[in-house]
C-alpha cells in the first residue's frame, strides 16, 4: 500500500534526499520505503540494501529485533517499549504513538555510536496507521562530553573530599555543592545537612550573614569585606577577586578556634564567575604559640627593665628612657625634675641586722615610693641603696613637695626584723630641675650632689640643687 499519492511521494523523496537528519520510513508491513543519504552515511548501509527490506534492524543490531518505528507501527504498549529500551525511551505525545529514545549502537561506526532517535506514525486520511517515520541523530560527541564532565566532576569531588584541608564550594545561587569530610570534622556540620542549601553560615555564625565565599561570589568590594572582617583580612596575592582572612570562632571546639580561611571565585570558560571555593585551616596552635611567645617576650622585657628585689625599674631602663624624656621636655619647653634618694646609715643596718633585713628596708622604701608616684612618674633602683624618681611635667616646687612627702612617709615606716626588733631608717633626697643644656648625666649628677648636701645637713632632709647651705 503506497504511503502517499505519487506527486506527494516525489516531493517527500526530494525532501528526504537533502535532509541532513538521518531518516527512515517503513510501511505497514515494516518494509523500508525511504532511506535517505544521511541515514546511509550514519549507518554505513546504503538505501539500495535497505529499501524494500522488512528487516530494518540489520542496520542497527546484530540480531533480529524491532526498531522504534516497528513498535510504532505495531502500536506497542509502553511496557513493550520498556522491554526493548529500558529506561531509555519516553512517549512524547500522550495520546499518540510518538516516542523518542537514546541508546548506544555497537554496530554503528567504529567503536559504536550514541544515537538520539524518535518515531511517529504515518496515517491515511481515515486516521489508520500506514507506516512510521524515524529520525536519528548522532549524539556521541555530546555523550562523550557529558561523560567527561561527569568524570571531571567525580574527579573533582574525590579531590575535594579527599583533601585534608577543610573545603566547601558554592554555586552561582550561593547553594553548597561540596562540603568535604575535613569540613565536616572542623565544623561538626555534616555534608548531607548543608549540600543543596544556602545555610553555610550556620556552621560558622550564630545568625545569618555571608561567609567569605559568599562575598567573593558577589564580587564584594574591600569596604564590604572590611565591614565583616575588619583588620583581619587581605586581598589574595595569587588569585584575582580572592581574599584570605584569620578570625576567631568562639563556638568551635571546647574553647573556640582560630581559623585561617581563603576564598576564591570559580569561573567558566568565558571567565564568568559561576561559584566560589573556600578553604579553612585551624591555626589555633600557632596562635597560642604566638601568644605564648609574646607573653614570654613581655616577661623578658619586664625582667630586663625591672629590679628583682624592689620591683621598681632598674638603672638600665633609666638610661634608655631618660634621653627621650629630655628630648621631649626640650622640644615642648615643659618642666622636668628628678630626685635622687639615698638611705641614711644603710651600711650600719646591714652590719647590725644582716643583708636580708637590709633588703626588707629597701623593699619598704620602694613601696613608699610607689605609693607617692603619679601616673606620669617613674621610679628606678639606681644603685645599692640609691633610687631615682623621674617627674615629667613637674617644676621644682612640686618636686620638692613630693620629695618631702616621700621623706616623711619613709621616716615613719618601721621594718620588723626577724628577731622582733623594729628597724627605722631615713632617706636624704636631692632634687634637680631640667635646663636646656642638660644631658642625662648632668641632670642625675646635680640631683646626686644635692643628696650629698642633704646628708651633710644632718640627713633625713630634702635639698634642691643650688640652694644655699
Amino acid at each position: 500500500m503506497p504511503l502517499t499519492t505519487d506527486g506527494s511521494l516525489n516531493v517527500l523523496t526530494q525532501w528526504l534526499e537533502v535532509n541532513p537528519v538521518a531518516t527512515v520510513i517503513i510501511d505497514a508491513q515494516h518494509r523500508v520505503t525511504h532511506w535517505n543519504p544521511a541515514c546511509a552515511a550514519l549507518t554505513g548501509v546504503s538505501a539500495t540494501q535497505m529499501i524494500g527490506c522488512a528487516e530494518p534492524w540489520r542496520a542497527f543490531y546484530d540480531a533480529p529485533r524491532p526498531i522504534l518505528a516497528d513498535l510504532v507501527v505495531d502500536l506497542a504498549s509502553d511496557a513493550v517499549l520498556e522491554q526493548y529500551y529500558p529506561g531509555k525511551s519516553r512517549r512524547v505525545v500522550a495520546e499518540d504513538a510518538v516516542y523518542e529514545a537514546e541508546d548506544f549502537f555497537t554496530a554503528c561506526g567504529e567503536g559504536g555510536r550514541w544515537l538520539s532517535f524518535s518515531a511517529a506514525p504515518i496515517r491515511n486520511a481515515a486516521g489508520d496507521i500506514i507506516g512510521a517515520i524515524e529520525t536519528l541523530q548522532d549524539v556521541t560527541e555530546r555523550r562523550r562530553a557529558e561523560a567527561a564532565l561527569r568524570d571531571s566532576e567525580a574527579y573533582l569531588a574525590q579531590i575535594v573530599d579527599g583533601s585534608s584541608v577543610a573545603m566547601l564550594v558554592i554555586d552561582a545561587g550561593h547553594r553548597v555543592t561540596h562540603w568535604n569530610r575535613a569540613c565536616e570534622a572542623m565544623t561538626g556540620t555534616l555534608a548531607r545537612d548543608v549540600i543543596g542549601t544556602r545555610g553555610q553560615w550556620k556552621a560558622f555564625y550564630p545568625s545569618e550573614r555571608p561567609i567569605m565565599a559568599d562575598l567573593v561570589l558577589d564580587d564584594a568590594s574591600e569596604i564590604a569585606v572590611d565591614r565583616l572582617y575588619h583588620g583581619r583580612f587581605r586581598p589574595s596575592a595569587l588569585i584575582l577577586g580572592g581574599y584570605e582572612a584569620e578570625d576567631f570562632f568562639p563556638h568551635f571546639g571546647s574553647s573556640g578556634r582560630w581559623l585561617f580561611f581563603t576564598a576564591a571565585p570559580l569561573r567558566d570558560a568565558n571567565g564568568d564567575v559561576v561559584g566560589a571555593v573556600e578553604t579553612l585551616q585551624d591555626v589555633s596552635e600557632r596562635r597560642r604559640a604566638e601568644e605564648a611567645l609574646r607573653e614570654s617576650e613581655e616577661r623578658y622585657r619586664c625582667l630586663s627593665q625591672t629590679d628583682s628585689l624592689t620591683g621598681l625599674y632598674n638603672s638600665r631602663y633609666l638610661r634608655e628612657r631618660l634621653p627621650g624624656e629630655l628630648e621631649r621636655t626640650t622640644r615642648y619647653g615643659r618642666p622636668l625634675s628628678l630626685l635622687v634618694l639615698d638611705c641614711d646609715n644603710f651600711k650600719s643596718i646591714n652590719d647590725c641586722y644582716g643583708h636580708l633585713e637590709g633588703d626588707k628596708v629597701l623593699q619598704n622604701l620602694a613601696e613608699v615610693i610607689r605609693h607617692c608616684l603619679r601616673r606620669s612618674d617613674s621610679a628606678y633602683r639606681y644603685g645599692g641603696e640609691e633610687f631615682v624618681v623621674l617627674l615629667p611635667e613637674t617644676d621644682s616646687s612640686a618636686a620638692m613637695a613630693l620629695a618631702e612627702r616621700l621623706r616623711s612617709m619613709f621616716a615613719a615606716q618601721e621594718t620588723l626584723a626577724s628577731n622582733g626588733e623594729k628597724i627605722c631608717c631615713t632617706i636624704s633626697i636631692g632634687v634637680s630641675r631640667h635646663v636646656p643644656t642638660d644631658t642625662a648625666s648632668s641632670l642625675i649628677r646635680r640631683a646626686d650632689e644635692a643628696s650629698y648636701q642633704a646628708k651633710e645637713r644632718g640627713k633625713n632632709c630634702v635639698v634642691l640643687e643650688g640652694s644655699a647651705g
